[in-house]
């Protein structure tokens, strides 16, 4: 899949805020490709509620022709802001009307974007789509032109009260259509098999470069704090990660001081941690500060709350840890047997309490290198290659 166009769409837009597997494979499928980025188009609900956000407006502004709606952004690399407001139909409960309304959705979105690819001279595009089986449910027919269909699975989407409505029969018809299933997940590859013997775990790429300094200030924050330090980065959040399990490891092992680098919800700045005088919340760090927490971490852990959305995400942090050659104790979910040589996992809070106690005893220099070569392997390079050998057992 070398020496092609390939129109990238799906539900993250270019100028997201937060990092984006789709960007990071669209920017490595434009190393030997011709790329088209599309961002996500607006609807009209989404716009009424976002109007005075500055994005929505850009979007706005393109839809009326008062900007470009094709802007060039790398070499080989191109965005789009779809010329089209779409309906907002998610609230309709039939499915008859539901499609019939979808459709023209569709169909409407994929004009646009075809309209776009012929100013590009795109012949043949290869179709890969992130994960949004609602706009794009017909691109297998509406993209008369295409060379090929891919479907990205990145997050079982489905428990989302979002999706819940039309969600499953509609992933299940995306996925059988498609002439290529990819995901970031062995759970996800077992999932997308139900419906399309084409699909293979093409791993996940990670942007490991800013944890591999080897010299990083102390926070200033950590200066009080003695050790041993268990440490988290991320995201606070209740539907991820396991509160009670944080409460009672804490109040166990008060010798142990944990610090929690990240945004909280409203369910963790409510929470009993706050009340722990081992615990230490640090609020949000910038991306480019995480590694300097990490260094003066003695154990990193991922106390994942085991659910529908998270049983088959794959642990970006993990890598992060472990890049910096950090012992790691995680809850054990199908995603995690691909780390189950580097990382401890554990089902409950006897085996995390087991695992952090050898972890503290057991970390040397031939166990930190494994660790960071392990983790360097898992390179967006390394994924798009995977791709590449998937559309070529396929074609």
């Amino acid at each position: 899949m070398r020496g092609k166009d390939i129109i990238v769409v799906g539900l993250q837009p270019w100028d997201i805020s937060i990092g984006s597997n789709c960007k990071n494979i669209a920017m490595e499928f434009a190393r030997e490709n011709r790329v088209l980025y599309v961002n996500r188009a607006l609807d009209r609900i989404t716009y009424w509620k976002n109007r005075k956000d500055a994005k929505a407006q850009a979007r706005l502004h393109s839809i009326k022709g008062k900007t470009a709606d094709i802007q060039q952004v790398a070499d080989q690399l191109w965005t789009l802001n779809p010329r089209v407001l779409l309906e907002s139909i998610n609230w309709i409960k039939p499915a008859y009307l539901f499609d019939r309304l979808n459709y023209i959705n569709n169909r409407r979105l994929i004009k646009s974007i075809s309209k776009a690819a012929e100013k590009l001279r795109f012949k043949k595009p290869v179709i890969f789509i992130d994960n949004d089986f609602i706009r794009y449910q017909y691109s297998s027919s509406l993209f008369t032109n295409a060379d090929s269909t891919i479907y990205y699975i990145r997050d079982y989407l489905l428990e989302h009260p979002y999706f819940k409505k039309h969600g499953s029969r509609l992933e299940a018809g995306i996925i059988e259509k498609a002439n290529l299933v990819v995901t970031n997940s062995a759970y996800l590859k077992d999932y997308a098999l139900n419906y399309n013997q084409k699909s293979f775990d093409v791993g996940q790429g990670c942007e490991l470069d800013i944890f591999l300094n080897d010299n990083y200030n102390k926070p200033a924050i950590l200066n009080e704090i003695t050790r041993p330090i268990i440490g988290y980065t991320g995201a606070l959040v209740a539907f991820r990660l396991n509160i009670d399990l944080l409460i009672q490891l804490a109040k166990r092992n008060e010798e142990w001081n944990f610090v929690l680098t990240g945004p909280e919800d409203e369910t963790f700045k409510k929470s009993e941690l706050h009340q722990l005088k081992n615990v230490l919340f640090t609020g949000n760090v910038e991306t480019s500060q995480l590694p300097a927490y990490i260094a003066n971490f003695d154990v990193c852990i991922n106390p994942q709350e085991v659910n529908g959305i998270t049983i088959g995400n794959y642990p970006r942090k993990v890598d992060e840890y472990l890049s910096m050659g950090k012992p790691v104790v995680a809850t054990n979910t199908p995603a995690m047997q691909m780390f189950k040589e580097y990382v401890y996992l554990c089902d409950n809070i006897e085996s995390y309490e087991n695992a952090i106690k050898t972890a503290l005893l057991e970390n040397n220099d031939s166990v930190k290198q494994k660790r960071v070569e392990f983790a360097l392997s898992h390179s967006w390079q390394n994924s798009v290659q995977k791709i590449y050998d998937a559309y070529e057992k396929v074609k």
